[in-house]
């Protein structure tokens, strides 16, 4: 078999679904679910699994661990910052507690609980932020997440996974509870490509190779790992540009190796995650290139603002995440490779900023259209 280095196209020994390209047949299943089926699991293979909740049992799917161990479920009502106080307790007499919420309450409201009771005593809890990142769309900015990943990953101690579909999520969910020490699993709520298998290859600390590539590497979090493969399956089609697609699900610990390899075998790298490109996956990379193989780079993610309410994936394309935008970072990072001049506002932010004003411009002749005559005048 050909080295890696000089293959393209899909790794078949990621065993990705047979579907993977094919919008009909593709299966959407949200994220959460592989955390509900995960914990049930978990807590069948270790009694000492606990889960607490924050008033959002059916949100964030521990209503399956509820009901199968009603006694080592404990809803703590609208109190994260008790939430994670309590399960430090807990940790602390050897159970293993998970503390379920949305992340923008969890690690949001609780960070301080979280740095001084979990990650500077070590404490093995489990934080599971839920709702992150832009896809809780109609939620409005609030909610929408997009800090965290920077926050707890300057927290010592602290572990971050966040998995890239349902089943990714699942196995994540598992890891975390053989893991001794915190961690932090991040993960959505739409309803997202299922695109990952059980056969999939998931290790914490190990970023795997989908697709391979010589010209460009995307390192991708999350659920728009599936928005970078479309992008480079395009690109291929398109342009004959062969781009190598790197799930990078393990936050901290990273897989600097991967990141060096890459680096040094396609020389250019552009990162993708449903968060803040300040600090978050985008941080870690643009840490460890400028530290050991400096090479162009380019970051797709939010922009240093929050979001706003709408259709989730309409929110997504407003802040130029999804796969065209992916694609113009691609470009503008082969033409800086190249040593080719760039314009100092990167196209694929500059994109969405022109998408987002011709959606509200839209959204607001609609209202106008709908409004009554005598608003009018």
């Amino acid at each position: 078999m050909a080295k890696a280095n000089q293959q393209k196209g899909i790794n078949k020994e990621m065993f990705l679904a047979r579907d993977l390209f094919d919008d009909k047949k593709l299966k959407q299943v949200p994220t959460r679910n592989g955390y509900g089926e995960g914990l049930v699991d978990a807590g069948i293979a270790n009694k000492n699994i606990m889960v607490l909740c924050a008033d959002l049992t059916e949100s964030t799917r521990t209503q399956a661990f509820k009901d199968a161990f009603p006694e080592r479920f404990v809803q703590m009502g609208v109190s994260e910052q008790s939430l994670a106080s309590i399960a430090a307790g807990m940790a602390i007499s050897g159970k293993v507690p998970f503390i379920s919420s949305y992340a923008a309450f969890s690690p949001g409201r609780n960070w301080e609980q979280i740095r001084t009771t979990v990650a500077l005593q070590n404490s093995n809890v489990k934080i599971a932020g839920a709702h992150a990142g832009l896809s809780v769309g109609p939620d409005g900015a609030t909610h929408q997440m997009t800090e965290d990943i920077a926050i707890m990953r300057t927290m010592p101690n602290m572990t971050i996974c966040v998995p890239c579909d349902y089943q990714e999520t699942k196995k994540a969910t598992l890891t975390a509870a053989k893991f001794k020490g915190p961690f932090y699993l991040r993960f959505t709520r739409e309803k997202s490509p299922a695109f990952t298998t059980e056969a999939t290859p998931f290790k914490l600390g190990r970023a795997e190779t989908f697709r391979f590539g010589t010209d460009v590497t995307i390192f991708a979090a999350g659920p728009l790992l599936y928005e970078a493969l479309v992008a480079a399956e395009n690109l291929s089609k398109e342009h004959g540009i062969e781009a190598r697609v790197i799930n990078a699900h393990s936050i901290k610990p990273f897989d600097v190796k991967a990141l060096i390899t890459a680096a040094k075998e396609t020389g250019a790298i552009v990162t993708v995650e449903e968060a803040q490109v300040n600090g978050g996956l985008a941080g870690v990379v643009a840490e460890t290139l400028t530290l050991t193989t400096p090479v162009p780079m380019e970051r797709v993610g939010v922009q240093d603002r929050f979001g706003q309410s709408g259709d989730p994936r309409e929110v997504q394309e407003a802040l130029g995440v999804t796969a065209p935008f992916i694609a113009m970072a691609v470009a503008r990072v082969l033409d800086r490779k190249a040593g080719k001049p760039v314009s100092a506002i990167p196209m694929h932010v500059t994109a969405a900023f022109e998408l987002e004003t011709k959606m509200k411009k839209q959204i607001f002749e609609d209202a106008i259209k709908r409004a009554p005559k005598k608003w009018k005048r």
